[in-house]
């Protein structure tokens, strides 16, 4: 039996085949995954309310600054999307962080929320509800079908690419056409 290699810290990329309409064109960041399943969060998929609005259901009380108040909350997935999860730029305050890779961390603590309200946060930030998660051996049979490509997640992409441009700027990354791609490629 072949070692499962760890997709931890790497970017799934739909592939334009991938007709799922959650899915359709979606940029996936692994958080985790081992031999039990996977969890991500889709970064490039807006939910329906802003930042402002995601912390007035928090805090009325909250003042939330001019310059993250408009800032889209992602649709991170369609497991528990009642549920919050940031993807954050390192920064040592915030022990309730797991950190991920050398620059990124993730924390469903509230009080993150409150920092960031106050432009006391970390620099980068990326607020999600819900995830995407795969039971043990799902997520791999998914890429044999050819559903996803994978990547070594971008910290340029994650945090400063505006989200309609992720997906696109993540597929030049990986330097291949994948609209030549064919749905079966690479499976005799």
């Amino acid at each position: 039996m072949t070692e499962l290699k760890s997709l931890q810290n790497h970017f799934l990329v739909a592939m334009p085949s991938l007709d799922d309409p959650y899915f359709s064109r979606s940029l996936i960041y692994i958080c985790e995954h081992n031999a039990e399943g996977a969890m991500g969060i889709v970064v490039n998929q807006p939910s329906t309310m802003n930042v402002k609005q995601l912390l007035e259901q928090t805090d009325k009380e909250l003042d939330v600054s001019d310059d993250k108040a408009e800032q889209i909350v992602l649709a991170g997935g369609p497991v528990s999307q009642e549920r919050g999860f940031v993807l954050h730029s390192s920064q040592k305050a915030w022990a309730s962080s797991l950190k991920l890779a050398p620059g990124i961390m993730v924390t469903t603590s509230k009080d993150i929320l409150t920092a960031i309200a106050n432009d006391e946060g970390p620099e980068d930030v990326l607020i999600a509800l819900g995830y995407a998660g795969w039971t043990a051996g799902q997520l791999e049979k998914e890429m044999q079908e050819n559903a996803w490509l994978t990547i070594e997640a971008d910290e340029d992409i994650l945090f400063n690419t505006p989200m309609h441009k992720k997906w696109q700027a993540t597929v030049n990354k990986l330097g291949v056409d994948v609209w030549q791609l064919a749905p079966g490629a690479g499976h005799a």
